[in-house]
């Protein structure tokens, strides 16, 4: 009982929090208010250190949000981690993971960023290896890995920032527009945050940070770790628009969105389908906030948080019935056993495709019509509107596998969704998802943006979504493919491993420093260095040592006379 005390206690108290912020963060919007809080906490002679805190309508929403999810994830923890000994440690570990965000959110200073960071990072480590095994701990070295990078490029962007005389980027907007550090410290802002987005070259870490607890996926995967990038960002927008790195991501993010979608059509694992889902969703924020429409991934980040930790609840609560399978080949007809999860389940997955009047629908029809009222080539307009009909692809064959196709676990296995508290926390996620897009919309664009586009392109978005639904149908329920055909079987590998990305980023990487040291350890650790260094020096005092003593042994007349011989030396030196 104490145990769940501690998770009633986190989940009102964050619950309540986020409500206060949302009621600030509404005020601060209708106001266009923004807060500097400096607090001075050193003060020695006449320096000081200052720790500044920024409240403004981004960072009060995007707090409220992060509070809100968090507080029915510990909420929905309560049953799903019911059988974990140590579930004081987990939900001790969750609110180190959010206060870090936290952290993270309202602090214009690069200093105070890289502390919020690293929390990201290393409890991120610690809640992916969580289940110790081999497997997590694969993935947690993984993860912690490519985060390190970004890491190393934002103390690399502190360094830099010496030159301006401080560390509060927000106040140099105006005196970075024509200096060279100013592309220095843009670059290494955008791969610290190409490492926590999973953006190309660095996405192999995502799928397999699914190692950690579901309720884990769900607050990671909506609004904490992987959104820290796109956050960050958002916030140093005005530098990248005016750097000129803005193509650069403009692609990277296509190309991450694009194959994600890829990808995701050729996973069997429940949660790894999520997971790039949510790769591809971070793509299209990245895409779109490089073209300069942050407000707009901003928007998208907030409706993507709330469907998202609902899709990741609704597969957890499959995942705990079904004694943790995850192979959605296991499936099927799951709407008979468990019809008020399959209900959330379909309702966040149309969400994802962007179903009219759903959250998804607000964010993701505006940008894609933004997308087709900008100046962009062929290329990026394929990857945008392509990478749309694969989302309803992969998630037609999510419904496909997990609700119409036969039942195909075990036959005397029984379950049911009657879990109060997991049930408590997909429904008011799922009220959020439903009403949250208009609300949002309505608050954070009060003039709404001007779209003017021919019809086709108007009615493009719902086109490519049905398009998209249609081929999942064909592909998935009657086109059987000829696994016999070589070419067919190394295109769906190449397609379906991420490009052989996860290969690139362990083994790849791995493969010749180890060489290399082996051959390094064998040729002179054990070879020359030995056989000169340590090795050979005690061999030949041995050696030394053996040929005294029997000299000394064996001839102790010889002994006596080098004596004698010592001592007429000594004496012959004191005397002259």
């Amino acid at each position: 009982m104490k145990l769940f005390s501690i998770c009633s206690l986190s989940y009102y108290f964050l619950f309540m929090i986020s409500l206060g912020l949302l009621i600030f963060g509404v005020y601060f919007t209708l106001n266009d208010l923004v807060y500097f809080v400096e607090l001075e906490l050193i003060t020695l002679n006449s320096s000081s250190f200052v720790m500044t805190l920024l409240f403004d309508w981004m960072s009060l929403l995007f707090m409220s949000f992060v509070l809100f999810i968090s507080s029915l994830v510990i909420y929905y923890s309560t049953d799903y981690m019911s059988g974990e000994s140590n579930l004081n440690r987990f939900i001790i570990l969750v609110l180190m993971f959010v206060l870090s965000m936290m952290f993270l959110i309202i602090s214009p200073n690069l200093v105070s960023i890289l502390l919020g960071w690293d929390g990201l990072g290393l409890v991120s480590y610690c809640l992916v290896i969580y289940y110790q095994n081999y497997k997590s701990y694969n993935a947690g070295m993984l993860t912690v890995m490519s985060n390190r990078i970004g890491d190393v490029a934002i103390l690399l962007s502190i360094a830099w920032m010496l030159n301006h005389g401080g560390w509060n980027y927000i106040y140099y907007y105006d005196f970075f527009n024509s200096s060279f550090e100013m592309h220095v410290i843009m670059m290494l802002i955008i791969l610290a945050a190409m490492t926590s987005s999973a953006q190309i070259p660095f996405s192999s870490w995502l799928p397999a940070a699914m190692a950690a607890p579901t309720p884990v996926s769900a607050l990671v995967h909506s609004s904490t770790l992987v959104t820290a990038g796109v956050y960050l960002m958002i916030r140093f927008n005005p530098i990248l628009v005016s750097s000129g790195f803005s193509i650069f991501l403009l692609i990277i993010g296509c190309l991450t969105m694009f194959m994600a979608g890829l990808g995701a059509n050729y996973e069997y694992d429940l949660k790894k389908i999520i997971a790039l889902s949510t790769l591809s969703q971070l793509g299209l924020m990245m895409s779109i906030l490089s073209m300069g429409f942050y407000k707009l991934a901003f928007f998208h980040l907030l409706t993507h948080a709330l469907f998202k930790a609902l899709l990741f609840m609704c597969a957890g609560s499959y995942i705990h019935v079904l004694k943790d399978f995850q192979d959605i080949r296991y499936m099927g007809l799951l709407v008979n056993y468990m019809p008020f999860t399959s209900i959330c389940f379909n309702v966040s997955s149309l969400c994802l495709c962007g179903m009219p009047f759903l959250s998804g629908f607000y964010s993701k029809d505006l940008i894609l019509e933004m997308v087709g009222m900008s100046w962009v080539n062929i290329l990026i307009f394929f990857l945008y509107f392509f990478s749309t009909g694969l989302t309803a692809m992969y998630s037609f064959r999510l419904f496909y596998y997990s609700m119409t196709s036969n039942y195909n676990y075990l036959s005397s296995y029984s379950f049911h969704d009657d879990s109060f508290y997991m049930n408590s926390g997909m429904l008011l996620l799922m009220v959020a998802a439903v009403f949250g897009g208009s609300m949002l919309g309505w608050l954070v664009f009060p003039y709404p943006y001007v779209v003017i586009l021919p019809i086709y392109l108007k009615l493009m978005t719902m086109i490519v979504v049905m398009v998209g639904l249609y081929f999942g149908y064909y592909v998935f329920s009657s086109l059987n493919m000829n696994s016999n055909n070589i070419s067919l079987y190394l295109i769906s590998s190449f397609l379906g491993s991420m490009w052989f990305m996860p290969f690139l980023s362990t083994s790849f990487l791995s493969f010749f420093p180890l060489k290399l040291g082996y051959y390094s350890s064998s040729i002179m650790d054990y070879g020359w260095l030995e056989m000169m260094g340590g090795q050979g020096l005690y061999n030949l005092f041995i050696y030394f040592l053996n040929y005294m003593q029997n000299m000394f042994d064996s001839n102790f007349k010889i002994y006596l006379l080098s004596f004698v011989m010592w001592m007429f030396v000594l004496f012959s030196l004191y005397f002259i």
